[in-house]
């Protein structure tokens, strides 16, 4: 049976808008939604679990980063909706669930402005019964100290209650709790006050801070199109860029964003292309020229026509790669997750041996069980939890400003240790189109003659190598000129021209005609032209390297990068020209598909320290981009093949691309390592200092919260870099 199960659609019961065809019985339903609000990382993790023990569930992922959730289901989403909505309530109240789809309907900050609230009046009637100590009755005092408990801590006491109904025995509500009730069991009431009151400004602030990165992350790609000018006739009408079809003709007037990818019919412009690319430098679009939704338009109004709709634009896999990369977590990140699973019952363990075992020996309870209680409030893995995701991401978005794709925390964690780069040639370090380096006419003949002569005979030929002689002749061709064309497979063409019997080809060509060229000892591919039996001269072939190949090879040695080497299909005469320019450290040639695999194999096994990041130029290399540790393509603007087949596209095919890469990689790593340090140091040295009788809850909670806020907001400062 066929139900719905997309979470466009299935959310609502009577919505009619689409049907996903999922069988419910063998295929999985892809749901998606919102949680407005979601701040403790901590929750999400087990949001996430609980989800994926759901009957009929089949995998969840929760990407804390967007506050997204992902459920791959045989359940249709509305039905799912609920129970989603009863697990989050159960470990973060306050926070909302909307479908995808309904996400903008939220109003976001009213559950801050009640935190806000709450957090004010508990202070205020912590400030009064501080100040009635003195001259009220005790009563009345106790009385105003569990006010402002109740006030600042009841959500958390609520939390607590509930998820110890269903076993969350080291919930960090719970934790809290019991931290806190053994505060006022012990007396100490301002601390017990101060703690839920500090732990609700902690959530407030971590809060704000988490969703200010997220709008920080969420400015990086804010780059889609929210209309677009539908031309009807003489008529602008202003319509949803997602409603328009294939063919459709649109106008861009300056200063806009194109909102589909098209192509240009009428009008001439400088388009804009940063927010794809990270390219400053403005490109010149004509009419039949195409150009890419996510582009600004220069100064002169454009005619488009429509060529893809919304939904398979560059600009919108673009914009899912890096939404949907947090999905493939790095290394860290994982040993993060499932180390927080372990810390918590750690600690608590810890927690309970110091209240317990050293009472038994040298006495003082009191004493004792308040250290313990230091070490509950700082068992919350929070400040990990938070920061490290913020941070990949941050990563990722930063990288897709500069035109650098990266799909996934895994790949730039990849990327920061790379020790081996191979690099294609045609295409990668070299632009992939052949010129004409080079005339050597042979008398009587001159160099315009050969080299009109040689355009003549390359009239219909879709070789690249014919297509470089045409563009350098860049004159209009006479077919009238032109008889009897005929091409030999592997060696040339034969052709009539003005009468004249001529052979245009390679060595073997003039060879099987008795004619003997002369040895050239120059790189590149050599072309040479016969007329009547008579050598005419060669014309020399060659691919260009790169802008900025040089310096990108020169960067990756400054940056660490042991070994940059190359391996081509090409002419061993070639690749060795090349290899010499860019100074490589080694090269290997004329590879076929499955030799380029195995040479690749067998430089892999020679790092021992580091990754291996293959360079190649989309779907021809994809076997060995799939093999290396990082597959990284060339992609180009608009390039379907390179963006599917690698782990890292470079969407301006300069190789200097992978350098920023790296670097940004490294910047990545070394906060997420810096955030990891801070929480353990700190955490570390509170609950030494605690068991030693030298710190306080105070410092406790600043552990906890303090070094949470402090790892968010350093995790800020990968995008701001």
């Amino acid at each position: 049976m066929l139900k719905k199960a997309d979470c466009g659609c299935c959310c609502n019961p009577d919505s009619e808008e689409q049907t996903c065809h999922v069988d419910t019985e063998t295929t999985a339903g892809s749901c998606r939604f919102v949680l407005q609000g979601l701040s403790c990382a901590s929750c999400a993790n087990k949001i996430e679990t609980a989800v994926c023990e759901l009957p009929q569930v089949v995998d969840a992922q929760l990407n804390f980063t967007s506050g997204s959730l992902r459920v791959d289901s045989v359940r249709p989403c509305y039905e799912l909706l609920g129970e989603v909505r009863t697990i989050v309530e159960r470990y973060e109240p306050g926070v909302s669930v909307r479908p995808w789809q309904e996400a903008s309907r939220e109003q976001p900050g009213r559950h801050i402005r009640q935190q806000l609230w709450r957090l004010a009046g508990g202070a205020l009637l912590l400030i009064l019964a501080l100040v009635l100590e003195r001259f009220a009755p005790p009563a009345l005092v106790l009385t105003c100290y569990l006010a402002s408990y109740l006030l600042a801590g009841g959500s958390v006491l609520l939390a607590a209650a509930t998820n110890l109904r269903h076993g969350g025995w080291f919930d960090e509500h719970l934790l809290m709790t019991i931290a806190t009730v053994g505060a006022l069991f012990l007396g100490e009431y301002p601390e017990a006050v101060a703690v839920m009151l500090f732990y609700l400004l902690g959530e407030i602030v971590q809060g704000r801070a988490v969703d200010h990165s997220r709008r920080e992350i969420a400015a990086l790609l804010d780059i889609r199109p929210d209309s677009a000018n539908l031309l009807e006739g003489h008529q602008v009408r202003v319509v949803d860029p997602g409603a328009l079809g294939v063919g459709q003709m649109i106008l861009v007037r300056p200063g806009e964003r194109v909102p589909l990818d098209g192509v240009v019919i009428a009008g001439e412009s400088l388009l804009d292309s940063s927010a794809l690319t990270g390219e400053s430098r403005p490109r010149r679009r004509g009419v039949g020229d195409e150009v890419l939704a996510g582009m600004i338009n220069g100064s002169v109004s454009l005619t488009l026509r429509v060529v893809r709709p919304f939904q398979q634009s560059t600009l919108a896999r673009v914009i899912d790669l890096v939404e949907n990369a947090s999905e493939n977590k790095a290394n860290t990140e994982r040993f993060i997750t499932r180390f927080a699973r372990v810390y918590t019952p750690l600690v608590v363990i810890s927690a309970v041996m110091v209240a317990l075992l050293p009472p038994l020996f040298v006495g003082g309870w009191n004493d004792w069980l308040y250290r313990a209680l230091i070490f509950l409030v700082v068992s919350c893995p929070c400040a990990l939890v938070i920061s490290i995701p913020l941070g990949f991401f941050g990563g990722i978005g930063r990288a897709s400003r500069q035109g650098i794709l990266v799909k996934g925390g895994d790949y730039l964690e990849a990327l920061a240790q790379v020790e081996m780069v191979l690099f294609d040639k045609t295409g990668t370090l070299t632009r992939g189109v052949f010129e004409v380096q080079q005339l050597q006419p042979a008398a009587p003949f001159s160099a315009e003659e050969l080299l009109e002569l040689a355009a003549l005979a390359e009239i219909d030929s879709g070789h690249p190598i014919g297509q470089a002689i045409r563009n350098r002749y860049d004159q209009q061709l006479d077919r009238r000129r032109i008889h009897q064309l005929q091409e030999q497979p592997g060696l040339g063409l034969s052709v009539q021209i003005d009468g004249r019997s001529v052979l245009l080809g390679n060595r073997k060509l003039l060879a099987a005609a008795q004619i003997d060229p002369p040895e050239i000892d120059v790189a590149g591919s050599q072309v040479f032209l016969a007329v009547d039996g008579q050598y005419a001269g060669a014309l020399l072939v060659a691919d260009q390297l790169r802008d900025d190949a040089v310096d990108a090879v020169a960067r990756l040695r400054q940056c660490g990068v042991r070994q940059v080497l190359m391996l081509s299909g090409d002419r061993q005469q070639e690749v060795e020209r090349v290899a010499k320019q860019l100074q490589l450290d080694g090269w290997k040639a004329e590879l076929l598909p499955d030799q380029k695999l195995a040479a690749l194999e067998g430089y892999q096994q020679k790092c021992r320290h580091g990754r291996l990041v293959m360079v190649g130029d989309g779907i021809n290399d994809a076997p060995v981009l799939a093999r290396a540790d990082v597959g990284v393509a060339m992609g180009g603007l608009g390039s379907d093949a390179a963006i599917e087949a690698a782990d890292v596209v470079l969407m301006t095919d300069e190789p200097g691309k992978l350098v920023t890469a790296i670097e940004t990689a490294r910047l990545t790593r070394r906060i997420v390592w810096q955030n990891i340090s801070l929480a353990f140091v700190a955490k570390g040295g509170v609950m030494l200092l605690g068991l030693f009788g030298l710190a306080t809850i105070w410092q406790a909670i600043f552990a906890d919260v303090g070094v949470a806020l402090l790892a968010v907001l350093n995790a800020v400062r990968i995008i701001r870099a």
